[in-house]
């Protein structure tokens, strides 16, 4: 036997599949919209990631220009194209007085070598005039400890620098009317209360440079290990401002190093500790005359830097 439905009941499932229908296309569409808002959430994220990154790169380029600059090394950076120039790319070009463009004409070069042959010999002759010519100019002192200015000095204060986790920023007494700033990269091995109102023994003609912002005026002397790192103790009754002599070396430092010579990083690998912990320079101590050597707490046979 069969049962017809009536068109009342008929009528109520084709509504019913009407429903169904919009229910399936509303979740349709609410899905792509939450799939949207998940991949635009994950944009969002990657972006402020790379940003972190990116800042983060730019803070280790600044930090290493500031440790190379510290250290006398000349700087090729090109932060306005975010690039560096290879070594290859890198050229000293000196001025050269009243130099005209060479023509294309080999006929030409004779010509225009001769006023600058004529030139140089003018110079040559005027050199020679004021006494000792070019031979005198070109003779160097020899570079060794003695055109290094080591002088005691106290650190005054020392605190955090306010945009690098690892430096100190000292005020320290050389005993010349005003105290000269200093930067250290000492945070991680010496405690802030140990820096104040310190003895220590300072590398003076070092050519200013900013670390992180701050212009340091010197360095502070290191015993110095991968692990451990012990400012250097002046000798018992040692004031601000005494020199730093060496046994065989007279004293006649530079008046500020030239980074292009060099005389800094000749001199750093024989300027050690010895076996007593006393400084040395190939052996020979780091002497305050009249009061003795300086010396590391505990550090032996390592680099003084």
């Amino acid at each position: 036997m069969s049962i017809m439905a009536s068109p009342e009941v008929l009528s109520r499932m084709e509504q019913r599949a009407i429903q169904a229908e919009q229910m399936i296309e509303l979740l349709t569409k609410q899905i792509s919209q939450l799939q949207t808002a998940v991949v635009d959430a994950q944009k969002d994220q990657l972006r402020r990631e790379n940003q972190n990154l990116r800042q983060e790169v730019d803070s280790l380029k600044r930090r290493l220009v500031d440790l190379e600059k510290s250290q006398g090394i000349k700087q090729y950076y090109d932060f306005t194209s975010k690039t560096t120039p290879s070594s290859d790319a890198i050229v000293e070009v000196q001025p050269a007085a009243n130099t005209s463009a060479p023509s294309p004409a080999a006929a030409d070069k004779p010509q225009q070598e001769k006023p600058q042959k004529e030139k140089k010999e003018k110079k040559k002759a005027e050199g020679e005039k004021k006494g000792g010519g070019g031979k005198k100019q070109e003779e160097e002192a020899a570079v060794d400890v003695s055109r290094l200015d080591f002088r005691v000095g106290r650190i005054v204060t020392a605190k955090k620098h306010p945009d690098a986790d690892s430096l100190y920023v000292e005020e320290v007494d050389i005993a010349e009317g005003k105290y000269r700033t200093v930067v250290s990269g000492l945070v991680r091995f010496i405690p802030e209360a140990e820096m104040q109102n310190r003895m220590v023994v300072l590398l003076c003609n070092l050519k200013p440079a900013k670390m992180r912002g701050v212009l340091s005026e010197a360095m502070v002397m290191c015993a110095s290990t991968p692990e451990k790192v012990e400012i250097l103790a002046p000798p018992e009754g040692s004031q601000p401002g005494d020199l730093v002599e060496f046994e065989g070396y007279t004293r006649n430092p530079d008046a500020v190093l030239n980074p292009k010579k060099k005389i800094f990083e000749t001199c750093a690998p024989d300027l050690k500790t010895d076996q007593n912990k006393v400084a040395v320079f190939k052996g020979v101590p780091f002497t305050v005359p009249g009061k003795g050597v300086v010396v590391a707490q505990t550090l032996a046979n390592v680099q003084v830097k």
